[in-house]
């Protein structure tokens, strides 16, 4: 009985630390840029979009289609990065995590 008090605990807190780090990532700032920086966007870590700048020269351009290009693929790398970074941040939080083993092979092992 005390393995499932354990796990309980160690599950809440875990649960704890997940919402916590959730907060704390949702605060960060992630950036992403196309066309060596002529738009540049601005993520918040909970994917909200918080700026997109584009240089003077590419609106002066009148080129609507390379415009809407630069705009999608700046906002996909600030989204990667974002993703880069929650992922890399849970996988932290993760490691220090000591879950209990239960033994035994798991499934499919002999």
């Amino acid at each position: 009985m005390t393995d499932l008090k354990e796990l309980m605990a160690k599950a809440q807190e875990a649960q704890t630390r997940l919402a916590s780090l959730q907060r704390e990532l949702a605060s960060r700032r992630v950036e992403g840029s196309a066309g060596g920086g002529m738009v540049r966007v601005v993520l918040s870590g909970a994917m909200r979009v918080l700026e997109i700048e584009i240089e003077p020269a590419l609106l002066a351009s009148n080129d609507r289609a390379m415009l809407q290009d630069l705009t999608a693929a700046a906002v996909n790398a600030a989204l990667a990065n974002a993703q880069r970074m929650m992922q890399e941040e849970m996988q932290k939080a993760s490691s220090g995590l000591a879950l209990p083993s239960f033994g035994g092979p798991g499934p499919g092992t002999s």
